[in-house]
């Protein structure tokens, strides 16, 4: 399989074409395009492991607003983004929360923990 990337990890943002197995895990084959030696780890990461750090919310309890925001502390693998969706959307922390606040290790196995990223202040 062929198919064009757009690379992210710099600011020359080069148009990587890549060839890849579609096997489970895919397996890169081929590349070119790139301009620096981080486009060239970053493909093989993106074909064969592909990983994300993304942003969520939380409920709160007691809290001066509905809800908080959440982020994973380092990439996951994308196929466990989901699995890590089912675990945040089962928290439901009680105010007060500030930015940093751990309110999750591990979740699905991976290693990263779930952190706040907005201060939550309790009410009364």
């Amino acid at each position: 399989m062929k198919n064009e990337f757009l690379c992210v990890v710099c600011p020359n943002g080069c148009l990587i074409d890549a060839e890849f197995t579609e096997g489970k895990p895919p397996k890169l084959i081929a590349f070119e395009g790139h301009k620096c030696q981080r486009g060239e780890v970053w493909i093989r990461q993106e074909i064969e492991n592909p990983m994300r750090t993304f942003s969520s919310n939380v409920l709160v309890e007691n809290g001066n607003c509905i809800t908080a925001s959440v982020r994973t502390t380092k990439p996951v693998p994308l196929a466990r983004v989901m699995d890590i969706m089912d675990e945040i959307r089962k928290l439901y922390p009680k105010a007060p929360l500030h930015v940093g606040d751990v309110l999750l290790n591990n979740p699905a196995g991976t290693d990263t923990s779930i952190i706040v990223t907005r201060e939550v202040e309790q009410t009364r």
